[in-house]
């Protein structure tokens, strides 16, 4: 860890920007990159987009950092490149998993961790709120029948049985996303099940939910929303006996990953009219052209855009900086990434 004497100002550390083309743009303004300049040495216009064969300048650069800044398709650190990095102490990771480029090679060198996990948890539980509610008063059915008819109708008839007072919704995980979920859907009149073998009925019960073994849960639930993390035991968590469990009518949203829901299983489920869903990830992660997913009038299909996009990209840079700013003064990281948590988190 970088340290201050009582005496004398922090030496700022040396650091390099490490991420894919064009993702520097749209994460710093101005601001940022002169933020990064104060806390740090470095050019906040110099980006390492492949450190496996890097240019000299790169190089030299990686030699001497102490910091990688990473994002969004960062090269993995190996222990090869991270033998041209003898002096690096930490990696600040300004999105969310750090899974793509964190080797075990860092944590046996016991380089320090952080994410911005946090800050990219907020725009998806965003995200999959509106799609909660929208579901309650199934905008999709009601879009997609007014699109049709362009008539007069009886909506409150053909609706009768929507609305967002006292609807069950299920959360699959309780990841910080799913916690951030939760804790938006307080001020609604919803109850809310929580299927998550790691948390305790006192944990729920203190995250203001109630504790479902997963069939049970899609079973009781209108609206049940994927936020478990992609593992070997998550694959395919939503199949045939779920789907099958859940109501007819019911919506089905996922923000995760796509490998979670079984999309055969799905396939049937949807077409038939049965279940709705609202999908920003499938398995895989671009549908081809002829899936069913892009034209059914009861499917939401979204590109990957929950995540932070946009100007939420300053948030993780905002985010990341002040993780710099404690690293160079010597304070611990805020959100460390500890390599035990990888096992069972994204």
């Amino acid at each position: 860890m970088h340290h201050a004497t009582d005496n004398q100002p922090p030496t700022q550390p040396s650091l390099l920007l490490a991420m894919g083309p064009g993702i520097a743009d749209r994460l710093f303004t101005d601001r940022h990159r002169g933020r990064l300049a104060e806390l740090a040495r470095t050019d906040p216009y110099l980006v390492a987009h492949d450190l496996t064969t890097p240019a000299p300048h790169i190089a030299t650069a990686l030699a001497e950092a102490e910091v990688l800044f990473t994002c969004w398709g960062a090269t993995p650190l190996t222990a090869e490149i991270l033998d041209a990095a003898p002096h690096l102490r930490a990696v600040i990771h300004a999105a969310g998993s750090v899974k793509h480029h964190i080797t075990q090679a860092c944590w046996d060198r016991g380089i320090a961790v952080t994410s911005a996990a946090a800050a990219n948890a907020l725009p998806v539980a965003e995200y999959t709120l509106a799609a909660i509610l929208f579901a309650g008063k199934r905008v999709l059915h009601s879009a997609a029948r007014y699109r049709a008819l362009r008539a007069d109708h009886d909506w409150r008839t053909e609706l009768h049985g929507a609305g967002n007072h006292r609807r069950t919704v299920g959360i699959v995980g309780a990841s910080r996303i799913g916690r951030r979920v939760i804790e938006l859907l307080r001020p609604f009149d919803l109850d809310v099940l929580l299927y998550d073998p790691y948390v305790a009925p006192r944990e729920a019960a203190a995250l203001g939910v109630a504790l479902a073994p997963l069939d049970e849960l899609c079973a009781r639930s209108s609206v049940v929303s994927v936020h478990a993390p992609q593992l070997p035991a998550t694959h395919r968590m939503i199949s045939t006996r779920q789907l099958a469990a859940m109501p007819t009518g019911a919506t089905l949203i996922n923000t995760a990953r796509g490998s979670l829901i079984d999309e055969a299983a799905l396939l049937p489920e949807l077409a038939s009219g049965r279940l709705s869903a609202v999908l920003d990830v499938t398995d895989p992660e671009l549908p081809p052209p002829d899936s069913p997913l892009y034209d059914l009038p009861n499917v939401l299909l979204t590109p990957h855009i929950a995540g932070s996009l946009g100007n939420e990209l300053h948030r993780m840079a905002d985010r990341s900086l002040d993780e710099l700013e404690r690293y160079a003064t010597g304070r611990p990281f805020a959100d460390p990434v500890h390599p035990a948590a990888l096992r069972r988190s994204a």
